[in-house]
């Protein structure tokens, strides 16, 4: 049988957290509709953050832990993004020059909505299974950064946003793929992918993002359901309830998850809702942790919610999770694999739990003055010096080495480590 997975996964998800319930209350948005949506933070892009100090700070300790040997295995190192910065060049070459990688790899970039983190491992899968180079590893890093910015003269700090900007979060998620899967092993040739046309959110502008919240729920559902169903064609005499000792979804927010777990558990399994609401709190909640804490990272959410799966699991025993991917526009997959003891301790010793806990808490004042200050690096910034006073609790909230944006020059974008 051929191995193949995630060797080594760590999530970064920046230095500053707003907590949502305050900005509901600020926003003066329906709490009581809030309360079923299940968020509770959200990671803030502060302006010297973008998606390559988010997907480098991720990704670092995973290198860093190689051997020189083995860090010259990385042969292909894919970026994952509906945040990129430049309409030709891959973020993955920042990535690249910053972890110190070899120069004989390949590097590109993904772009598929909330899909491209699981589009990238599932091509550094057949790239490891191919044997096209014996022993060769591939880093893929989604990442991505919601930044709700306010135009000079614009009314939009007063406006009613609806639950967009409590559940748009920021962070990024790196795997390291290799026939060495201590984290979790694919079960190969178990997918069902499922996808069609439909505008349910996008983003129009390159800062800018829009669509229809009741379209985008329904099309979840279809696709969740679908996705599984083909799984199923697939794969002989699985069962929805009892083939997955946990389920890992996308979450855009808690709620969603919930209402697709239902719609399945329903639909497939004719369950009661007593069963479903158990069945929920057994397998789903603990995929869910790490997402009501960093709320949507569009291509790296499904992975966050894996993360957090097998960080929050018994794995005394190996166990099989089911994984399901939704990306906009739309594309989807369910997939599935199987994480153990050793995973699950490999993952606890980069101490996600910490790293969250750590960052710095935004009072609403300062999360107020970061929208305006956020049109400083928008897509197509030419020049510009970063205000390295703003925020400075932010910038040592983790008390250790980390890279940020420290300038962009002539759209060349120069960071630095600061400890």
């Amino acid at each position: 049988m051929n191995l193949v997975g995630i060797e080594a996964m760590n999530v970064f998800a920046g230095n500053a957290y707003l907590n949502v319930e305050k900005l509901a209350e600020h926003r003066k948005l329906d709490t009581t509709r809030f309360k079923n949506l299940l968020m509770n933070e959200k990671t803030v892009a502060l302006p010297y953050e973008d998606p390559i100090t988010f997907g480098v700070n991720a990704a670092k300790p995973i290198v860093d832990a190689l051997t020189p040997e083995e860090k010259d295995r990385i042969e292909l190192v894919i970026s994952c993004t509906e945040s990129a910065f430049d309409f030709g060049k891959s973020l993955s070459t920042y990535f690249h020059h910053h972890l110190g990688l070899n120069r004989n790899c390949r590097l590109f970039e993904i772009k598929n909505a909330c899909y491209s983190g699981v589009a990238g491992l599932q091509m550094a899968i057949n790239f490891i299974l191919s044997q096209a180079s014996p022993g060769a590893k591939a880093l893929v890093i989604a990442t991505d950064v919601s930044r709700f910015m306010v135009e000079e003269g614009g009314n939009a700090l007063t406006q009613d946003w609806s639950f967009a900007e409590p559940s748009g979060g920021s962070g990024s998620v790196a795997m390291l793929i290799s026939d060495r899967p201590y984290i979790f092993q694919i079960d190969v040739g178990a997918n069902g992918y499922y996808g069609y046309e439909v505008m349910d959110t996008c983003r129009p502008t390159a800062d800018g993002d829009a669509g229809d919240s009741d379209l985008s729920l329904l099309s979840y559902l279809d696709c969740c359901e679908n996705a599984f169903l083909e799984y199923k064609k697939r794969v002989e005499g699985v069962d929805f309830a009892k083939s997955f000792n946990y389920m890992a979804y996308h979450t855009p927010f808690g709620g969603m998850v919930k209402g697709a777990h239902r719609n399945l558990m329903h639909k497939i399994m004719r369950a009661k809702p007593k069963d479903i609401e158990e069945d929920f709190q057994r397998r789903v909640t603990p995929g869910l942790i790490y997402c009501q804490r960093v709320a949507n990272i569009m291509g790296a959410t499904a992975m966050l919610s894996l993360a957090s799966t097998i960080d929050h699991g018994n794995f005394e025993t190996p166990q099989r999770i089911g994984c399901f991917s939704y990306g906009s526009g739309c594309c989807s997959e369910f997939f599935s694999g199987v994480a153990g003891k050793e995973g699950q301790e490999r993952l606890r010793a980069l101490k996600i739990k910490d790293h969250l806990d750590k960052r710095y808490e935004l009072k609403m004042d300062e999360y107020d003055n970061l929208l305006v200050g956020s049109n400083a690096v928008k897509f197509g910034t030419r020049n510009v010096i970063l205000d390295t006073s703003f925020i400075p609790q932010a910038r040592k909230a983790q008390g250790k080495e980390i890279l940020f944006l420290k300038e962009i020059k002539e759209f060349h974008r120069i960071y630095e480590w600061i400890s």
